[in-house]
């Protein structure tokens, strides 16, 4: 999906670096598993946000085909313990 300068800049206000995230689904084949935790590393120029998910992965979120919602941090606290075990 390509979006346009606009709302590329939207998502970047929406989603600034260091906003965490918990993935509800995301279709890709090699998909993270729904239920997990990352923190926005950025939004690139085609409009993908960038993760660094806590389970160790690196795979961006492509908005409106992947499905996730914003949480407080100490949501994820569990979550990002178990991926730094990894």
């Amino acid at each position: 999906m390509i979006y346009d300068r606009k709302k590329i800049e939207q998502l970047r206000e929406m989603y600034p670096k260091g906003t965490r995230i918990c993935l509800d689904r995301m279709e890709d084949k090699f998909a993270v598993e729904s239920g997990t935790c990352g923190t926005v590393q950025g939004v690139d120029d085609g409009g993908n946000i960038l993760m660094k998910w806590d389970n160790g992965r690196g795979l961006s979120i492509v908005p409106d085909v992947d499905s996730f919602h914003v949480v407080e941090s100490t949501e994820c606290e569990e979550s990002e313990d178990i991926g730094m075990n990894m």
